[in-house]
């Protein structure tokens, strides 16, 4: 039994008719047969078998697909970043002077004063005070680490270093 687009067949409309697996049909053209090639001249697709004449890409193998790399050469195709960057990060660093100049006497240094103050640039990283320039006022500093020089300056100075 073959029908049209319209629902129509040799024995009338099929409206009534109930679809099931005997009378189901692709629709006309959607189903493609695959292109053979090199079976003689006769099919159409002879002679060059759909390659052209001559040339690399006529040749067996002329296409350069993908190929199976090893891992070197595709981590070698890999733009690198320039540079390289720690897992373990630069702590910031202060230096006396700069406690000498942004803080009065007997006042407390931490991450969150030094934040205020413009001296470091995030509270969560790792500070650690140098001893360059000299201290006369006495502070407490509590922060993470200290050079060895600025650690006697902030003694020296009546003040206190406590390691956090």
């Amino acid at each position: 039994m073959s029908c049209n687009r319209k629902n129509f067949c040799a024995a009338g409309p099929i409206n009534n008719m109930e679809l099931s697996l005997y009378n189901l049909k692709p629709t006309p053209k959607s189903k493609k047969r695959k292109k053979r090639v090199g079976r003689g001249n006769s099919s159409g697709h002879g002679n060059y078998s759909t390659r052209g004449m001559k040339g690399q890409r006529a040749r067996s193998g002329g296409r350069g697909g993908l190929k199976l790399l090893g891992i070197k050469s595709t981590l070698n195709r890999i733009p690198k970043l320039k540079g390289f960057r720690s897992i373990h990060p630069k702590p910031q660093i202060v230096n006396l002077l700069d406690l000498e100049k942004r803080f009065k006497d007997d006042e407390t240094v931490n991450a969150k004063s030094l934040l205020e103050k413009g001296l470091i640039m995030n509270s969560k990283r790792k500070i650690k005070v140098l001893g360059k320039g000299k201290l006369t006022k006495k502070l407490t500093v509590k922060l993470n680490d200290f050079s060895e020089s600025a650690k006697e300056a902030i003694e020296k100075a009546g003040g206190q270093a406590i390691k956090i």
